[in-house]
């Protein structure tokens, strides 16, 4: 029995530190070499126990297929959790520009988990051998991220919804500076109760916009009014509802800052519901910069996030780190940059220093 070896029913030992051959972990797992050779290419035809005990062993001996080792398809794995949005159209977009000059090809698939994909998912990549991998508003299970590693797929998180470590590539944008910037903006007009409109707290995005948001009433001396705030998902439906609320105040906002410009176009309905003018009556910021944004109207101000750009960013860096390019640095956040249009004006009601409108 070699070194690592675990007997039925021994206390499990710590993670060994030597390099296991692909014989040792077949004849430690109790099966063949071409077993733990289908575990690592995705193969289908692997009973869940057997592959749940092989991978253990690959992630207990920190199994790695030499690099050059894996022949690569000429495609990129593009991984969302949601597509029913105008918002994947622009990362699309974005991936699309950046595969073009380097002759591959997209597949595209969806998350059938809330925010990450799961097993089955890793499996079908496995098989696929896609050049690399782009998660978008991911969170990728370690194990998961693991097994990736040790095939050699290299893979990074566009947006991610949580945090997904210093050791993992990711792109994203200056969320809290967008936040900061749409609400001061408001502010500047002289808006005081302003509201907002968040998206799930469980993203990072949505708490990183609404500590901006936070910051620039602590900056403004205004007092932070939770009945003014609401949690939400990044949906129309669910900007018209909590606008509805919001609205529906005995002292409503006079502006509200949105999570997102689906959102803000949600809002703008509960405003018409309700017989309120944008902006005359209410002023509404977005967040995003979608094409429909200055196609609505009033065109919605809105916080800009260079969605094409980041696509492009996360594809590039993708595609050099499977060339084996170590970037200088895992983390990019680009701009993001305010866009005023025509959906913000000064409050219809005096505030001090400002004469009221007629």
């Amino acid at each position: 029995m070699h070194d690592g070896v675990r007997p039925a029913g021994a206390v499990q030992e710590e993670p060994v530190t030597r390099a296991a051959t692909l014989a040792e972990i077949a004849q430690e797992a109790g099966v063949s070499a071409p077993t733990v050779s289908k575990v690592l290419n995705g193969r289908a035809d692997v009973a869940p126990a057997t592959r749940e005990r092989v991978e253990e062993l690959l992630q207990r001996y920190g199994y790695r297929r030499r690099r050059g080792n894996r022949r690569a398809s000429p495609l990129l794995e593009l991984v969302f959790h949601e597509l029913e949005s105008a918002w994947a159209v622009e990362v699309i977009r974005g991936v699309e520009n950046a595969v073009r000059e380097e002759g591959l090809s997209i597949v595209l698939s969806e998350s059938a988990e809330r925010h990450g994909p799961g097993q089955s998912w890793v499996d079908g990549v496995l098989a696929r051998r896609p050049t690399g991998v782009v998660l978008v508003l991911s969170d990728l299970d370690r194990s998961l991220r693991e097994q990736l590693s040790r095939r050699d797929v290299p893979f990074v998180v566009l947006d991610p919804a949580g945090d997904p470590g210093q050791d993992v590539p990711a792109v994203g944008t200056t969320n809290w500076d967008g936040g900061l910037a749409a609400t001061r903006h408001l502010l500047d007009l002289g808006h005081r109760r302003i509201g907002l409109i968040g998206g799930p707290a469980r993203m990072m995005c949505s708490r990183a916009r609404a500590d901006g948001y936070r910051a620039a009433l602590d900056m403004a001396g205004i007092p932070y009014d939770a009945d003014l705030v609401r949690e939400g998902s990044f949906h129309h439906e669910s900007g018209r509802l909590l606008g509805l609320e919001l609205l529906g105040l005995p002292e409503r906002p006079t502006a509200v800052f949105a999570g997102n410009d689906l959102q803000a176009l949600g809002l703008y309905e509960a405003a018409r519901e309700l017989g309120l003018r944008v902006p005359e009556d209410l002023s509404v910021v977005g967040f995003d910069d979608l094409p429909l944004a200055r196609w609505v109207g009033p065109p919605l101000t809105t916080v800009r996030q260079p969605l094409t750009e980041m696509a492009e960013v996360a594809t590039r860096l993708v595609i050099d780190l499977a060339r084996g390019v170590r970037p200088g640095t895992l983390r990019v956040d680009l701009a993001t940059s305010l866009v005023q249009r025509s959906s913000t004006a000064p409050p219809r009601t005096a505030v001090p220093g400002q004469v009221e409108r007629g």
